[in-house]
C-alpha cells in the first residue's frame, strides 16, 4: 500500500488501514492523517456535482463538511504537537475569496508549504508567512504521509 494508492483510490478498507497505521505513529503520523484527509475531501469535493446523496445532501457539501471536520482536528493536534515537530503553521485571510476567505498553511519540513481554504478559522495563530504560490499541496501531503508511513514500517519491521 502506498500513499499515493490511497489517496487515488475509492477503497474504503484501504484507506482505514492507511489511516491506522498513520495514527501509530504518533503525533507527526496523527498530524499526516488529517493533512491527508482534509487534501483527499477537498479534491473529491470539486469533483462531485451538485448531485444529491443520504438526506438529500449534495456529495459535495458532506465532502466539504469532512474537510472542515479534519481540519479542526488538525489545528488541534498542530497546537499540541508542530512546535517538538518543526511545523510552523497558521491562519491567513484570502481576500479574493468570496465565501472561504480564511486559509490554514502548514510549512512540512523538507517538503515546503501546504494550505487549505476554509469557511471557518479554527485554533491557531496567524501565519508569519504567504502564501509559495506553488499550489503543490497535493503533492506534498502524499509525498509526507508516504514518509511517515514508510518510518512507521521500517520501526515495525525492525523489532
Amino acid at each position: 500500500m502506498t500513499a499515493h494508492e490511497v489517496y487515488a483510490g475509492s477503497d474504503g478498507a484501504l484507506t482505514r488501514r492507511f489511516y491506522a497505521a498513520l495514527e501509530k505513529r504518533g503525533a507527526a503520523g496523527i498530524i499526516a492523517l488529517y493533512l491527508f484527509r482534509a487534501q483527499k475531501c477537498s479534491r473529491r469535493a470539486k469533483k462531485y456535482g451538485p448531485y444529491a446523496g443520504a438526506g438529500g445532501r449534495s456529495y459535495r457539501d458532506m465532502a466539504y463538511e469532512r474537510k472542515g471536520w479534519s481540519l479542526k482536528q488538525l489545528t488541534e493536534v498542530l497546537r499540541e504537537h508542530s512546535a517538538q515537530l518543526g511545523i510552523m503553521w497558521g491562519w491567513g485571510r484570502d481576500e479574493l475569496q468570496s465565501f472561504n476567505k480564511w486559509v490554514l498553511y502548514v510549512d512540512l519540513p523538507q517538503l515546503g508549504q501546504v494550505s487549505f481554504h476554509s469557511s471557518e478559522r479554527y485554533e491557531g495563530t496567524d501565519y508569519p508567512g504567504d502564501w509559495d504560490g506553488k499550489r503543490a499541496s497535493e503533492e506534498r501531503i502524499i509525498k509526507f504521509c508516504q514518509r511517515i508511513f514508510d518510518e512507521w514500517n521500517a520501526c515495525t519491521v525492525a523489532k
